[in-house]
């Protein structure tokens, strides 16, 4: 690849990610969908949420963007007329954790895992998007933090949370319903689109990929899977993804140990039989970058595509 088009490839993902932050939240609308008795998704413009209502109260898990609440208020009041209680972040990003502090200013309590709320005080960097995000305020703070895991009884089903170290990044929590059999994976999992790996906290694709090993032996046939992205999925979809990631990944550190540069493997095309019906959210491009980085220790951002010898 040539450098004219390795910028292109930049410029894709600092477009889309200018585009994030500058939404029109007046033209985005809340959809919710049900996966099964008490377990709902909200789609609207950032992480998938996930909902859990009963005579519990509501607990969600991600809440997208603050400016967005009215509006997953009242798609929330759809399927229950119970307040928000509890609010549980997967990650710490911006797309899935800036409803924090509206959703607290409303008695919820924000829970995350340890490493989210200490990246929550610092600003966010991600070099390879072309995007910085300021600290978040303190009322967005979790109250509550976990290490490895912690079980909800709530709702008449046990909600485990557990940690996924090193994969999507190093703050990464999972969930899953145990009575409802239904699982959301937060940024572990992005379907109908490539995924972005936060290297520079703590991801790697290696890590992604043992995750991904870890959600399957949790799954059968009837684990309905809520991703961090795109539609609902199940154990199929999960094994799907996860043979996309294994052969991206082996095909990118064949070129890597024949002494391919960054330029040269992206022209090699290593997502081919992928492409088709996946979406821009995070470019082809980049994520061969990210596999390339994970893989080399180069550093997300870095300019220049020269040989790893």
């Amino acid at each position: 690849m040539n450098s004219a088009r390795l910028l292109g490839a930049v410029l894709i993902s600092s477009f889309f990610v200018s585009n994030v932050l500058a939404q029109d939240f007046d033209q985005v609308q809340i959809e919710a969908v049900k996966i099964t008795d008490g377990v709902y998704m909200l789609i609207g413009y950032g992480g998938n949420i996930g909902v859990s209502v009963g005579e519990d109260g509501t607990l969600l898990i991600d809440d997208q963007f603050g400016e967005l609440k009215d509006k997953i208020d009242a798609a929330l009041l759809q399927i229950s007329p119970h307040p928000v209680r509890f609010v549980l972040n997967t990650n710490w990003h911006y797309d899935h954790a800036s409803g924090n502090a509206a959703f607290a200013e409303t008695g919820a309590a924000v829970i995350a895992h340890e490493r989210s709320r200490v990246r929550m005080l610092t600003d966010q960097r991600h070099p390879d998007l072309g995007v910085e995000v300021p600290p978040y305020p303190e009322t967005a703070l979790p109250v509550i933090t976990i290490h490895e895991s912690l079980t909800f009884h709530f709702n008449e089903d046990e909600l485990l949370v557990f940690h996924i170290p090193n994969a999507h990044s190093d703050a990464d929590l999972a969930f899953y319903f145990r009575r409802a059999n239904v699982m959301h994976t937060g940024d572990l999992c992005f379907v109908g689109g490539y995924p972005y790996i936060d290297i520079l906290n703590g991801g790697s694709i290696d890590g992604t990929i043992a995750a991904m090993d870890r959600l399957i032996s949790m799954s059968d046939d009837g684990t309905k899977v809520i991703p961090g992205h795109g539609p609902p999925t199940d154990l199929a979809g999960l094994q799907e993804y996860r043979e996309m990631l294994t052969t991206v990944r082996n095909r990118v550190a064949e070129q890597i140990s024949r002494g391919r540069s960054l330029a040269e493997i992206l022209d090699s095309n290593p997502t081919a039989g992928f492409d088709e019906g996946r979406d821009r959210f995070v470019p082809r491009e980049l994520f061969v970058e990210i596999v390339y980085n994970s893989l080399t220790g180069r550093s997300p951002g870095q300019q220049g595509t020269g040989n790893h010898r």
